[in-house]
């Protein structure tokens, strides 16, 4: 989104960080990223994402030891991962599950679970290490729970995300108006994501530091 990458840019100037933002397109955020290469030493993914293990609360913090997918895996760096734990010790780490689609079911999410104990799902980190993978870079993935592995999202949040990663609210307010009974669920879905986000904020902070 490109709330996060706003974010990531903010705390990472003085690093030289480039943020890239996919728009929740697969294709548009790896076309993205191969072009902020060039220059590049290493390739992080930074974001919001939702719980698969039970015990994660909004909020909580995930540093990945890996990224899974079926069939395929990456393992990020781990002189970069042991860099992010120094620098967040309440977080945690272990596998992320990379998703081309948003994950909004708790079925769903259990399902992903026990494809290999994931704590978290996002849809940017697998193609992420893909990139860096092929391009020979060290990869970190870190991120910050938005939703928890007991919750379902209401189905508006499928129409929550531009091309550009920008908020759709229009599309957001045409699905809810086709279901309005939504409107509890989205309430509470936005309060946590912005409990997210400043912990995000406060985290990317810590680990992007000089």
């Amino acid at each position: 989104m490109t709330r996060e990458a706003r974010l990531v840019e903010r705390h990472g100037h003085a690093l030289g960080v480039r943020a890239v933002a996919g728009g929740g397109r697969i294709d548009l955020l790896e076309t993205r990223l191969k072009a902020a290469l060039p220059g590049a030493e290493g390739v992080i993914s930074i974001g919001v994402g939702g719980a698969l293990d039970p015990s994660l609360q909004v909020g909580d913090i995930v540093v990945g030891t890996e990224v899974l997918r079926p069939r395929r895996r990456w393992e990020t760096d781990p002189a970069w991962r042991e860099h992010l734990l120094e620098r967040l010790p309440k977080a945690k780490a272990g596998p992320v599950y990379g998703s081309n689609d948003m994950v909004i079911r708790t079925l769903d999410k259990a399902k992903l679970r026990s494809q290999g104990k994931a704590l978290m799902v996002d849809m940017e980190s697998h193609v992420a290490a893909q990139v860096a993978a092929r391009a020979g870079l060290p990869f970190a993935v870190l991120r910050v729970v938005s939703d928890t592995a007991g919750v379902s999202l209401p189905p508006a949040v499928l129409h929550g995300l531009k091309e550009d990663g920008g908020m759709n609210l229009m599309g957001v307010l045409s699905a809810l108006a086709r279901a309005p009974a939504q409107l509890p669920a989205l309430m509470r879905t936005g309060r946590d994501v912005d409990v997210a986000f400043k912990v995000l904020a406060l985290a990317a902070q810590a680990a992007l530091r000089a």
